[in-house]
C-alpha cells in the first residue's frame, strides 16, 4: 500500500475500439492518484467472453500508453494483487457467490432467455420498467437441487430489499437516494460460470484494495447493487465518484454514431497525446484565461477533485484543434516536430504499407501524393459530385453506404481478409455484384475512383477512420437523393 493508502483503477472492457471517454475517466484516476501520492492500476474486465478479444485488449493498452498514462500494476506488468484480467480470475469469484447464496442473499434462477424476453415485452407493453419478476425467488432447496441435478441451466441472482431506499454519499453528487424498488435482482453468476460485471467488479475492487472508484455517471444507478454485494459479503465499500458524461455541443451523449469517439481516430488524424490529455484535463481543473496550455504535471498540480462540475463535459473539437495547434507550434522543437511527423506517418505501418501498394501503380515518384495522400488526410472534403460518375443511382449508393457501415462494426479482427469477407457477404445479402458495392466505397474511403486496393486501404486507415469517412460519404450522397416525401 502507498503512504496515503489511495488506490484507484481504470477497468476497461476490451470489446471495441478504445473510446475517448475511457481516456477521460483514466486521466481523472491517474491525476487523483498523483494528487494523493497513491497508486493507479489497470484492470481488464473481460467477463463478456463473446465480445472481448485479445486484439481489442492490445488496442486498449496501446491507446492508454499513447495517452501518456502509466500504471503501477496491470495485465502487462503484473503486481501484488494479480492477475489483472478477469478471465484469468474466473476461479476466484465462485466462493464469494456461494457465500451470498448460503447466507440467503442470493438465489438460483432457471428462467430461460426466451421466458425473460417475453417477461420484458409484457412489462414494456404495460409501461413498466423491465426487471426480473421474481419467479424463481422462492423455489425450495429440494427443487433447486433436483433441477440442477437434471442439468438445467441456471444463473445466480441477488435478492433486493422490498422496502426503503439505498442512501450513499457520492464524491461528485453528494447525498444520493435510490429506492430499492428501482433496483433489479441482478444476475451475479452467469450460466457459463463467469461472474457478471457487477459481481466481479466488487470482488476485484476489494481484493485489489481499491479505495476510490471514479467512473462515468451512467454507473450511478448501479451503486445500490454494488453496495448490497459489499454488505452481503461483510465488506467495506470504497468511496464512489461519478463523473459527468462527455457530451457533444448539443448536449447529446458522445457516441460513435454521431461523432468520432475512438482514440485511434484522433491518433490517425495527427493529434498529439499531450494535447488530447491537456484538453480532457481541463474538465478537472480551475484555471484563468490564458492558462489553458498545460502539461500532465501542471494538470496534476491544479487538479481539484473536490470542485468538479456536474454539468456535462463538452467535447468541443474546435477547442481540441486549437490546443493541438498550440502544442505543435509552441511546445515542440523542430527536431521533435520532425520526429513526431515521421512517427505519425509510420503509425499502423501506414507509410510502408501505402508505398508497397503504390509501387506497381506509378510511373514516377511525383505521382505518389495524389495516389496515397488519402491515407494521411484529416478530411477528404468529399463533394457530392465525387459520386456522380458511379454507374449506380444515388439511391442505390446511399443504400450501400448505409448497409455497409453497421456491418463493418461486426468485424472482430480488422484486417484485409476480414474486410473482404464481410463486404462479399454484404454484396450477397443485398443481391448485388461485389463491384457494385465497392465502387462507392472507393470514393468514400479515398476520395477518388482511382486509388489503391480498397480492402488494403481500409485495413491501413483503421476502423475508426473508415467509419467516419463512410458516415460523411452518406451525408454527401443523401444531398443528391433529396428529402424523403
Amino acid at each position: 500500500m502507498t503512504a496515503s493508502g489511495v488506490r484507484v483503477r481504470i477497468a476497461p472492457s476490451p470489446t471495441g475500439e478504445p473510446h475517448v471517454g475511457t481516456a477521460y475517466i483514466a486521466l481523472f484516476n491517474y491525476l487523483f492518484a498523483k494528487k494523493h501520492g497513491g497508486e493507479f492500476i489497470l484492470r481488464i474486465e473481460d467477463t463478456d467472453a463473446t465480445r472481448s478479444t485479445p486484439e481489442f485488449e492490445k488496442k486498449v493498452l496501446d491507446a492508454l500508453k499513447w495517452c501518456g498514462l502509466k500504471w503501477s500494476e496491470g495485465p502487462d506488468i503484473g503486481g501484488p494483487y494479480g492477475p489483472y484480467r478477469q478471465s484469468d480470475r474466473k476461479h476466484i469469484y465462485g466462493e464469494y457467490v456461494e457465500k451470498i447464496v448460503s447466507a440467503g442473499h442470493g438465489f438460483r434462477c432457471f428462467c430461460t432467455p426466451e421466458r425473460l424476453e417475453k417477461m420484458r415485452e409484457a412489462q414494456r407493453a404495460a409501461n413498466l420498467p423491465p426487471k426480473y419478476d421474481g419467479r424463481c425467488l422462492n423455489l425450495s432447496a429440494e427443487e433447486v437441487t433436483s433441477r440442477m441435478a437434471a442439468g438445467e441451466s441456471t444463473v445466480v441472482r441477488m435478492k433486493i430489499p422490498v422496502e426503503g431506499s439505498c442512501r450513499f454519499t457520492d464524491g461528485v453528487y453528494g447525498e444520493v437516494e435510490i429506492p430499492w424498488d428501482a433496483v433489479d435482482m441482478q444476475v451475479l453468476l452467469k450460466a457459463d460460470g463467469m461472474p457478471t460485471y457487477h459481481m466481479a467488479n466488487v470482488v476485484d475492487d476489494h481484493l485489489m484494495k481499491i479505495t476510490h472508484v471514479a467512473r462515468g455517471e451512467e454507473w450511478l444507478a448501479s451503486v445500490p447493487k454494488h453496495i448490497l454485494i459489499y454488505r452481503y459479503l461483510g465488506l467495506e465499500p470504497p468511496v464512489f465518484m461519478h463523473l459527468s458524461l462527455m457530451r457533444n455541443a448539443d448536449k447529446s451523449k458522445l457516441s460513435k454514431r454521431k461523432n468520432p469517439t475512438s482514440i485511434s481516430y484522433y491518433t490517425a488524424l495527427g493529434y498529439i497525446p499531450e494535447a488530447l490529455m491537456n484538453f480532457l484535463g481541463l474538465f478537472f481543473v480551475q484555471i484563468a484565461e490564458g492558462e489553458e496550455l498545460m502539461t500532465m504535471d501542471e494538470l496534476a498540480e491544479k487538479f481539484d477533485p473536490e470542485n468538479l462540475s456536474k454539468a456535462g463535459a463538452i467535447f468541443d473539437i474546435q477547442k481540441l484543434d486549437w490546443l493541438n495547434g498550440r502544442w505543435i507550434r509552441e511546445k515542440l522543437s523542430q527536431e521533435e516536430f520532425q520526429h513526431r511527423v515521421l512517427q505519425w506517418a509510420m503509425e499502423n505501418d501506414r507509410l510502408r504499407a501505402g508505398l508497397a501498394l503504390a509501387q506497381s501503380r506509378i510511373s514516377k515518384l511525383g505521382e505518389l501524393p495524389d495516389l496515397t495522400g488519402f491515407l494521411f488526410k484529416s478530411d477528404l472534403n468529399l463533394d457530392p459530385s465525387a459520386f456522380v460518375k458511379i454507374k449506380s443511382p444515388p439511391e442505390e449508393i446511399l443504400e450501400i453506404l448505409n448497409t455497409v457501415q453497421p456491418d463493418l462494426e461486426k468485424i472482430l479482427e480488422w484486417n484485409v481478409e476480414s474486410i473482404e469477407a464481410e463486404l462479399r457477404a454484404v454484396a450477397d445479402r443485398m443481391g448485388k455484384k461485389l463491384k457494385v458495392v465497392v465502387a462507392p466505397l472507393f470514393v468514400a474511403v479515398s476520395g477518388s475512383s482511382r486509388s489503391l486496393p480498397l480492402f488494403d486501404s481500409m485495413a491501413i486507415l483503421g476502423r475508426a477512420v473508415v467509419r467516419q469517412r463512410l458516415k460523411l460519404a452518406s451525408q454527401a450522397v443523401a444531398s443528391l437523393v433529396g428529402p424523403k416525401n
